[in-house]
């Protein structure tokens, strides 16, 4: 390393990958700086240089001292061992920073001499004081993994239907006959532990109602009127829960009632094409069921914008994938026993690593974002220009393939998917099924009040907008927007 190359680094200044020290005087101390990197993915020590970034360097006379320390504090102070290398690295006058190379540990977890264990926050260190962070670092060396996790479920939680159609389509087995016959089952599948109860894999899979035993494991989405979150204000939302399969099917409904059709020169009695791939969908959704961090007690949030789609996972990529690894195909095992079922069947399944690729070839436009700090994952999907929503007064400029330019700009989007259900004289509570909405008040705020206000559709029952036969249909004007 040259001098000018340390300086640079010097300038980006500390981070979880590097850190400054003016002087090295305890093993101790600096054996837990070890512990930490090694614990975490690694990272250099420049000693030399202050915390403010300020290069003073060491004099020669130091270098020795020093150097003994460091091997000292990586052979002695720490459990395993571990092998750092040094490069002296000259400054002006003289002067010298070491640069200590700390590699990624392959022996995780390490500990200080006195059994303390260490990882990196940001350019500090800490202690790992919970049983979730030992867990979630053994999870890192696969020595563990979450879903193997016992829970307080008995096998009398099972939804025995579920798992007599699984068995039955799956291994062409019949659902055993007696609860012993089933505990050996479930612990041969690896769902269930040698104590007899159920896993939480067990539990996300097959259990008749996960949510009583792992409330927190759910999808909560959110269709946000514009492109910010707001704090009262939203379109649409649902939590969704049941089993791992159930979860996943309610949650790609949601995304698929909230995306624009495209007519594309169908008849408006025909479905149309979603704006955005269905399949992407799966695939990220899948991802983020069976790749989660499920030792974060947190929900997958799905928030649908007008302008994007995210769905934001707990835990970061782990180990060393990063975002550019998993978009080349590269792949981490997280939660084996789940992958082991989907790969079954009971999720869509394409192969290991295989889900992002599919989902860009599908729709490149997907950002993806890796929060270590915050310990998230996020899968951003871009809407069509064409499909978006103008801030002002929310109107549509164009819906592509549905709505005609004649009035659109009196049309907001919400009025737009209206007319695009309508089909002869509807109910007020069938209009309301048609979007998929819940809530009265949203859908005749929001939709149907806006509708008859602009004279695109009309009431069969006029004089009395109160009465339970009352309907509802398309007028000229309403037709009229409607791409035939």
């Amino acid at each position: 390393m040259t001098r000018d190359e340390l300086l640079a680094i010097v300038a980006r200044g500390e981070d979880s990958g590097r850190q400054f020290k003016a002087d090295v005087t305890n093993a101790d101390s600096l054996a837990a700086d070890f512990v930490a990197f090694s614990n975490s993915s690694g990272g250099l020590l420049l000693i030399g240089v202050a915390d403010d970034g300020t290069a003073a360097g060491l004099a020669h006379s130091d270098v020795r001292r020093i150097n003994q320390i460091v091997a000292n504090a990586a052979t002695q102070h720490m459990r395993s061992p571990i092998s750092p290398t040094t490069e002296n690295v000259p400054l002006e006058d003289d002067r010298i920073v070491i640069v200590v190379t700390v590699p990624q540990g392959l022996d995780r977890p390490y500990f200080d001499r006195h059994g303390v264990i260490w990882i990196k926050t940001g350019s500090d260190r800490r202690r790992i004081q919970s049983k979730e962070e030992l867990r979630r670092l053994f999870q890192m060396t696969d020595q563990f993994h979450a879903d193997e996790l016992p829970t307080k479920a008995g096998i009398d939680r099972l939804d025995r239907l579920r798992f007599r159609d699984f068995l039955r389509d799956v291994y062409k087995q019949d659902f055993p006959e007696s609860p012993e016959k089933l505990t050996r089952l479930l612990q041969n599948m690896n769902l269930a532990t040698d104590d007899g109860v159920l896993n939480l894999a067990g539990v996300l899979m097959f259990a008749e109602r996960p949510e009583w035993i792992a409330p927190q494991f759910v999808i909560k989405a959110i269709r946000y009127p514009g492109n910010e979150i707001h704090g009262s204000e939203y379109l649409d939302t649902e939590d969704f829960e049941g089993p791992l399969r159930k979860v996943f099917d309610d949650a790609l409904a949601f995304v698929v009632r909230n995306l624009h059709k495209v007519q594309a020169g169908r008849g408006v009695n025909a479905p149309g094409t979603p704006e955005i791939p269905v399949e992407v969908f799966e695939e990220l959704l899948v991802n983020a069921l069976v790749h989660r961090d499920y030792l974060v007690s947190a929900s997958i949030r799905l928030f649908i914008f007008d302008d994007r789609i995210e769905i934001i996972s707990p835990g970061h990529l782990p180990n060393n994938l990063t975002v550019e690894k998993i978009r080349r195909g590269n792949s981490s095992i997280r939660n084996p026993i789940l992958v082991s079922y989907v790969a079954r069947g009971l999720l869509p399944y394409h192969g290991l690593g295989s889900g992002i690729k599919r989902a860009l070839e599908k729709w490149p436009q997907i950002d993806f974002s890796d929060d270590r700090e915050g310990c998230l994952f996020t899968a951003t999907v871009a809407r069509p220009a064409a499909m978006k929503v103008q801030d002002a007064g929310q109107v549509v400029g164009q819906v592509t393939g549905q709505v005609t330019g004649q009035v659109a700009g009196q049309v907001t989007r919400e009025v737009a998917l209206l007319l695009g259900i309508v089909k002869g004289e509807m109910s007020r509570a069938a209009l309301q099924r048609g979007l998929n909405l819940k809530g009265r008040e949203n859908f005749e705020n929001r939709y149907l009040r806006p509708a008859l206000a602009a004279g695109l559709m009309e009431m069969t029952i006029p004089d009395k907008p109160n009465s339970r036969l009352q309907k509802y249909r398309l007028t000229e004007a309403g037709r009229r927007q409607i791409r035939l």
